[in-house]
């Protein structure tokens, strides 16, 4: 279990790094380029782990769903924002194709919203229920 607990403050760590330097000019000033997308690999990666060690550990309940959604929500931002880039392409590409050009622009703008509004959600929700757990003392 401390794996899991440790690999959770890993990620919740690098979601507050991403968030510092989206909205903090000091940090998103001195520290792009590179070190804009390295935390964001690294947050996707630690959602992997954090799934994985949570699939393989007896954790039940409302624990068990927050875990899921915490790290599934960590991996989903990165690959929703893949998609939403390849859909974007993918629409400037077929633009003389109507029908082709319309469904890679809904499906880029869908991929979008799920990345920019339903992940960071999620993970802030589950996030938010496994710090409430901690706090209780109901982890062991």
């Amino acid at each position: 279990m401390k794996k899991i607990i440790v690999t959770f403050f890993l990620l919740l760590l690098s979601f507050l790094f991403i968030i510092g330097e989206m909205f903090i000019p000091f940090i998103g000033e001195n520290l792009g380029g590179f070190f804009f997308l390295a935390p964001m690999l690294l947050f996707c990666l630690l959602g992997v782990v954090l799934l994985l060690l949570t699939l393989r550990q007896k954790i039940e309940g409302k624990l068990k769903i927050a875990f899921l959604l915490t790290s599934s929500s960590a991996v989903g931002f990165f690959i929703f924002v893949i998609l939403h880039n390849l859909f974007y392409a993918l629409s400037q590409i077929v633009k003389e194709i109507l029908v082709l050009n319309y469904l890679a622009e809904a499906l880029h703008a869908i991929f979008f919203l799920i990345a920019v509004i339903v992940c960071p959600v999620g993970f802030i929700a589950g996030s938010t229920t496994i710090i409430i757990f901690l706090l209780r003392n109901k982890i062991n």
